[in-house]
C-alpha cells in the first residue's frame, strides 16, 4: 500500500520519495506478549507527558513535554520495551501540539489516550551502526528490536535502493497484527504535464454512483459493499437479542469486527484501482471541494461518508503528482450543478438534488444533472490552468 508523497532534495533532477509497504505480521505468543507491552507503555507515556505538560503550563504558562527518561524511574516496566518506540511516543505529542498551534481551526487539543478506544501501535525508527542496522527484512519476516525476527507475510518486496526509515506495528479489533514499513528511495523529478481539455477530466461525487465523470462514465457500482452492510445489520439484529458477555455474544461480536475489517479492505481496494487507473488514463483530473462532512448532515436516509470519496480524491491527488499530472480542485460554491455547461445560464432558484435531469430556459439543451455539474467542474479547473503562467 503506497503512503502519500512526500519530496525532500536528493540533487539535480531527483527527489527523495517516501512509500509504504504493509505487511501481515504472526508473532510467536512470545512476541505478541511484548508487543501488547509496547502498546500499553506508549499509551501510558502518552498520558503521562500529556498530564505533566498541562500541569507544568499551568504553573509556568510555558509549554514543555517531558522526555521518556525522566519516567523510567518510576516505572521500570518502561525498559522492558523498545526505547525506539518511547522516543517516537514523545515525537507524536510533541508533533500535536504543533499542528494544534499553528492551526487550531482544523487540529484538535491532543487527548489523554483510553485503553478501550485507543489505537494499538507503536512505532520505532530504523539506526545504522557499523554492526548493521537495527530493522531489516529477511525472507519470510522482519528484524525488530526486542522481539527479533517476526514472521511476515509481504505483498511485495521493496526494489533496489529503497532504505528503510521506520516501521509501525499495529494491532486490527480482530486481533491481527500488521507492520507498516516506511522506505525511501531517489527518484526523477517528472516534467509537469499542462492540462488541455481533450485530456483532462472532471468528476462530480454522487451519492448513487460514487461519481460521475462529464463525459458520462461512472464506475461499476460497488454493489460488494451494499451486501456487506446488508449483512452487518443482520449481525447487529442478533447481537442486540443476546446476551452481553455470554460465549455466544462474544463470539458475533468478533464476527461483527472481522465483517467491519472486511468493508473496510473491500473499500479500500477499490478505491486505489479505481484512484490509479483514473491516474493513468487522464494528465488532470478536476474535482470540486465538497464537505462531505456537510453533504453527510443534510442526508438522512444515507451515509454521505460510507463510499470513502475523501479518500479517493487523496489517493487520486499523490497517485498524479508522481506522474507530473494535476488534480485541479474547484471551491465548493462553484454553482456547478444549476448552471447550464452550453451557454452559461444560471438557474435562479437552483436545481434540487432530487431532480435527474432539468432543461435550459435560456438555450433549450436537456441535461442530466450530475453529469452537467462534472462538465462545469472540468471548465472550472481548466479556468485555474489558463490563469497561471506557463512556467508554473
Amino acid at each position: 500500500m503506497a503512503g502519500r508523497l512526500k519530496h525532500q532534495c536528493a540533487g539535480e533532477g531527483k527527489r527523495l520519495l517516501y512509500t509504504t509497504i504493509k505487511a501481515r505480521l504472526y508473532p510467536t505468543p512470545e512476541q505478541a506478549e511484548l508487543f501488547e507491552k509496547t502498546f500499553g507503555c506508549c499509551r501510558y507515556l502518552w498520558n503521562q507527558m500529556l498530564s505533566d505538560e498541562q500541569r507544568f503550563y499551568s504553573e509556568t504558562g510555558t509549554h514543555f513535554i517531558p522526555t521518556p527518561a525522566k519516567y523510567k524511574a518510576g516505572a521500570p516496566f518502561l525498559k522492558e520495551v523498545d526505547n525506539q518506540a518511547l522516543i517516537q511516543e514523545h515525537n507524536k505529542l510533541s508533533q500535536a501540539f504543533r499542528v494544534f498551534f499553528k492551526d487550531p481551526e482544523h487540529f484538535g487539543y491532543p487527548r489523554f489516550k483510553r485503553k478501550k478506544n485507543a489505537r494499538d501501535s507503536f512505532t520505532a525508527s530504523n539506526h545504522v551502526f557499523d554492526s548493521g542496522p537495527t530493522i531489516y527484512l529477511t525472507d519470510d519476516g522482519i528484524r525488530m528490536t526486542k522481539a527479533g525476527i517476526v514472521k511476515a507475510v509481504f505483498p511485495r518486496r521493496p526494489r533496489n535502493g529503497w532504505k528503510l526509515r521506520r516501521i509501525t506495528v499495529s494491532r486490527t479489533p480482530t486481533g491481527k497484527y500488521f507492520c507498516s514499513i516506511l522506505f525511501q528511495y531517489p527518484a526523477k523529478t517528472p516534467e509537469m504535464v499542462r492540462p488541455t481539455p481533450e485530456r483532462t477530466i472532471g468528476l462530480k461525487y454522487s451519492m448513487a454512483h460514487f461519481y460521475v465523470a462529464d463525459n458520462g462514465a461512472i464506475p461499476d457500482p460497488p454493489h460488494w459493499l451494499r451486501a456487506s452492510l446488508e449483512k452487518l445489520g443482520k449481525l447487529q439484529q442478533k447481537i442486540a437479542r443476546m446476551v452481553p458477555g455470554s460465549r455466544n455474544y462474544e463470539e458475533a461480536v468478533q464476527k461483527y469486527r472481522l465483517l467491519h475489517e472486511h468493508i473496510a479492505n473491500q473499500r479500500e481496494d477499490f478505491i486505489h484501482k479505481e484512484s490509479r487507473r483514473i491516474a493513468n488514463a487522464w494528465d488532470a483530473v478536476c474535482v470540486r471541494d465538497d464537505s462531505l462532512l456537510e453533504i453527510n448532515q443534510a442526508i438522512k436516509l444515507a451515509n454521505g461518508l460510507e463510499p470513502g470519496f475523501g479518500m479517493f480524491r487523496i489517493c487520486l491527488a499523490y497517485k498524479l503528482e508522481r506522474q507530473g499530472k494535476s488534480l485541479l480542485v474547484v471551491d465548493r460554491y462553484t454553482p456547478t450543478s444549476s448552471q447550464c455547461s452550453s451557454c452559461g445560464y444560471q438557474m435562479p432558484e437552483g436545481v434540487s438534488y432530487r431532480q435527474k435531469s432539468w432543461t435550459c430556459p435560456a438555450c433549450g439543451a436537456v441535461h442530466q444533472r450530475e453529469v452537467n455539474a462534472a462538465q462545469n467542474i472540468k471548465e472550472a479547473g481548466l479556468q485555474q490552468v489558463l490563469r497561471r503562467p506557463k512556467s508554473a
